[in-house]
């Protein structure tokens, strides 16, 4: 018996795209194939590591970094352009894994950016992996901008954040699933891991002074969503911030509402910040147990 073949779509949302490992592992354990993935700035770091065979060796160096290793792999900068400079994180992960040419990958894979200043979508479905990767992934205002071949890229989220129209029209899989990483808050999942806290203090670090404003600027990515605090206002960045993400929920709608999807798996958009890199093994199983619940009802329905 042939076994069914999925298109699958995720999408951007920064340390929540670890779910899409979870995700990935609970389909193929269920005996699905995946035949084609676009993806979108974290969709684009996690897609494109598996249709390039190496997930399994990120997994196991994403899952062994702990608050103060992910903290140590964030290259500050004074760059107008972003408080990271994204080089540390990219040379650890160039480590473990080599480059590959998109176009050599074993499935076929392809991802989006935005090219500035024109603000055109840039589509990266050939060359350097690691540099279709770094493009998509710039967040705007936290990494700085991938400069390939004289031109500058950020965040494929900003204007496709569900890059289902990516997907090609031939040889597309029996069913398209998407993952959603900016979902309601009624999508949220009670972990009965530790609660999430403030980052280890400074002192222990020895961080420098001049990088407590960075972390500050990075205060918006942390700590995201555990307790309800009193509104205390916000400041320009966290407004500029703030009108990113709404903009970005209505854009994943309308996206949805065009597209049809034969699986759709959402997880909230508080269910961890930015730059929470370190829940990467609660984050992965909350991504498979919510694509075991999904594929359930699927075939439960379809009998």
């Amino acid at each position: 018996m042939c076994k069914k073949t999925v298109s699958l779509v995720l999408s951007s949302g920064g340390a929540r795209g670890m779910a899409h490992i979870g995700v990935i592992e609970a389909i193929e354990e269920a005996g699905y194939e995946i035949v084609s993935i676009a993806g979108s700035s974290a969709g684009a770091l996690v897609g494109g590591i598996h249709a390039a065979g190496e997930l399994p060796a990120f997994k196991d160096w994403i899952c062994n970094l702990d608050r103060i290793d992910v903290f140590s792999l964030m290259d500050f900068t004074f760059s107008s352009g972003g408080f990271i400079k994204g080089d540390r994180v990219f040379n650890e992960i160039k480590k473990i894994i080599k480059d590959y040419q998109i176009e050599n990958l074993s499935i076929p894979f392809i991802c989006t950016a935005v090219e500035i200043p024109q603000g055109k979508e840039k589509i990266f479905d050939k060359g350097s992996l690691f540099n279709a990767i770094r493009a998509s992934v710039s967040i705007p205002t936290v990494l700085t901008p991938a400069k390939i071949h004289g031109r500058e890229y950020v965040d494929g989220g900003i204007i496709n954040p569900i890059p289902l129209s990516l997907l090609p029209k031939k040889n597309r899989g029996d069913l398209v699933i998407a993952v959603d990483l900016n979902g309601p808050k009624e999508k949220l999942v009670n972990s009965q891991t530790q609660k999430i806290t403030s980052m280890d203090s400074e002192s222990r670090l020895k961080i420098p002074k001049w990088v407590s404003e960075y972390k500050a600027k990075a205060s918006k990515y942390f700590n995201s969503n555990l307790k309800e605090e009193k509104y205390k206002g916000m400041s320009s960045l966290e407004i500029l911030n703030f009108s990113f993400d709404l903009l970005q929920d209505k854009l994943s709608s309308v996206i949805l509402d065009k597209y049809k999807v034969d699986v759709l798996i959402e997880i909230s958009r508080i269910q961890a910040g930015t730059l929470e890199f370190h829940r990467a093994s609660e984050l992965i199983e909350i991504g498979k147990q919510k694509t075991i619940e999904a594929l359930n009802i699927l075939e439960n329905g379809s009998k």
